[in-house]
Formats: C-alpha cells, sequence, structure tokens
C-alpha cells in the first residue's frame, strides 16, 4: 500500500506545481482562483449533499469542519497574495518548505507516527532545499516584505488544514471526495468579494479560458491524490514527498516564466528530490 501512496503523492506534486503555474501566468490571482474552484465546487456539490444526507455530522465533526475551513480560507487568500508579490520559484518553495517542516513534525506528536534516521535525513534534505531555494540570492536590503509574510501564511495554513483533515478522516467524519468539496467552497467564499470587486472576470475568461478549465481539474485533482495517500500511508512520510511540486514548480518559473535563476537553485531542487527518495525508499 505504500508504494500507492507514494504514486497518489507524486501524482498530487505535480499537479500541485501545475496549477500554481497557472496561477502565477494568470492576470489576476483573485479571479483565477475563484474561477477554477468555482467550476470545481459546482461540479462535487451533489455529491457533497448526497453524503450530508446519509451520514450526517456529529458535533466534533462539524467543530473540525470549522477549522478546516477557515484555515483553507486563509490559504487561498494568502496565496494569491503571495503571487501578487514575489516570484513563483521564491515564494513557493517557502510557503511549501515551512509545510514541509512542520507537518512531519506534528504527525509525530499527534498520531504518534515516526520516522527513520534516514527518512528524518532525507526530510532535512527537503526542507534545506526549499529554504534556499527561496532565500538564495535575496537582497537582506530589498526582502519582499509582503510576499515572505504571505508564503509564512500560506506555510501555516498548509499545516493546519493537512492535520486537520487527517484527523477527520481517521476519525471517520468525511470521505476525501466529500472533504476536497469543502476545501473548494472554503476558496470560493474567501475570493468572492475580490473576485467581484475586480471587475476582471470576463477578462480573465477571455484570456485565460483554457488555463482555468485546466485548473478546475488540476487544482482539486492535486489535494484529492494528496487525501487519498493520507487515507492509506502515515502523514509524517508522504507529505515531505508532496514536495516534488518545489522541484517542477523551480524548473517551470526556469524554464516557462523565465525568472532569474542559477546553478544552486538547481542543485537544490536535486537535493530535495534526493531527500524525497530517502524517505520513500527507507523513511
Amino acid at each position: 500500500m505504500i508504494e500507492i501512496a507514494i504514486l497518489l503523492v507524486l501524482g498530487s506534486g505535480l499537479l500541485h506545481s501545475v496549477w500554481n503555474l497557472f496561477t502565477k501566468k494568470s492576470l489576476n490571482k483573485n479571479v483565477f482562483l475563484w474561477t477554477i474552484h468555482l467550476f470545481s465546487s459546482a461540479l462535487l456539490l451533489p455529491y457533497l449533499w448526497t453524503e450530508f444526507d446519509r451520514h450526517p455530522l456529529e458535533p466534533e465533526g462539524y467543530t473540525l469542519l470549522g477549522i478546516s475551513f477557515m484555515f483553507q480560507i486563509g490559504y487561498i487568500f494568502l496565496l494569491s497574495k503571495a503571487y501578487q508579490y514575489g516570484e513563483m520559484s521564491q515564494v513557493y518553495p517557502m510557503m511549501r518548505g515551512l509545510g514541509a517542516l512542520l507537518v512531519p513534525v506534528c504527525s509525530v506528536l499527534l498520531f504518534q507516527e515516526s520516522l527513520s534516521a534516514i527518512g528524518w535525513f532525507g526530510l532535512g534534505l527537503i526542507v534545506l532545499g526549499l529554504f534556499t531555494i527561496a532565500f538564495y540570492r535575496m537582497d537582506p536590503k530589498n526582502m519582499p516584505v509582503k510576499a515572505i509574510t504571505a508564503a509564512v501564511g500560506v506555510g501555516v495554513c498548509i499545516t493546519g488544514y493537512t492535520l486537520t483533515d487527517k484527523t477527520i478522516m481517521e476519525q471517520g467524519h468525511m470521505t476525501p471526495l466529500a472533504l476536497l468539496e469543502i476545501s473548494n467552497l472554503s476558496y470560493v467564499i474567501a475570493l468572492l468579494i475580490p473576485a467581484l470587486t475586480s471587475r476582471q472576470i470576463k477578462q480573465e475568461w477571455v484570456r485565460n479560458w483554457k488555463l482555468i478549465l485546466a485548473g478546475t481539474f488540476c487544482s482539486p485533482g492535486s489535494y484529492f491524490l494528496f487525501l487519498l495517500s493520507m487515507n492509506i500511508a502515515p502523514l509524517s512520510h508522504i507529505s515531505p514527498i508532496r514536495e516534488i511540486g518545489t522541484v517542477f514548480g523551480t524548473l517551470f518559473g526556469i524554464w516557462l516564466l523565465k525568472e532569474q535563476q542559477g546553478f544552486m537553485r538547481v542543485t537544490m531542487s536535486a537535493c530535495i528530490a534526493l531527500g524525497i527518495i530517502s524517505i520513500g525508499i527507507w523513511g
């Protein structure tokens, strides 16, 4: 089963980097993110309604769902800000790096999971690579404070909703697909006012309708694969592996967005990949 979980989380990481690339290329980040999750939430709403009808939640389930909902709202709101103020190749590894560090540590404490010595070494390589990519050659005098603040907030929210969603599924409150719809709805609500007040919905659709349609499946598909992997493998093992998306994200930033990179960032991407392999095989 662990092999299946690894394949699921690798696919999740790839899809995650793809829809983040689409977001960075969009005209208005709030409008783009709102639109892709509006479409995906419309597709899954009948399933969520059916699940609530068949399996009503207990009070504890509603509490956990509310916590996850708030973390998801914070995540999508801050994500749009991070991409407004910073480069993808810089803010993406920063926010993923914080999540990569906090989620396994908290999983060990909360869910009594464990990592082998090589697994902890691999996690260290991943975190080292992520933060080196994020801060390499950053001028301390011109640090994008808003971008860094937003990225740190995203990392905290990632940790919060990941641990909460793991608890929700572990206690049998909701299925992964229903939990995915809750995530979609939180994004739609969080970005509703910024999207509508921007008056750029039509312009975004005309310019990027292909990316919007692709993002409608890539964004929820990414988290759905991760939720499935959480159901069959320890969170402390699979969460760091998902950071393969950072490797793809950095390469996308270099090749497709023409962001200024260097040998160090490519090297650190290889460092992250080595850490992922270490956890996947010996973690």
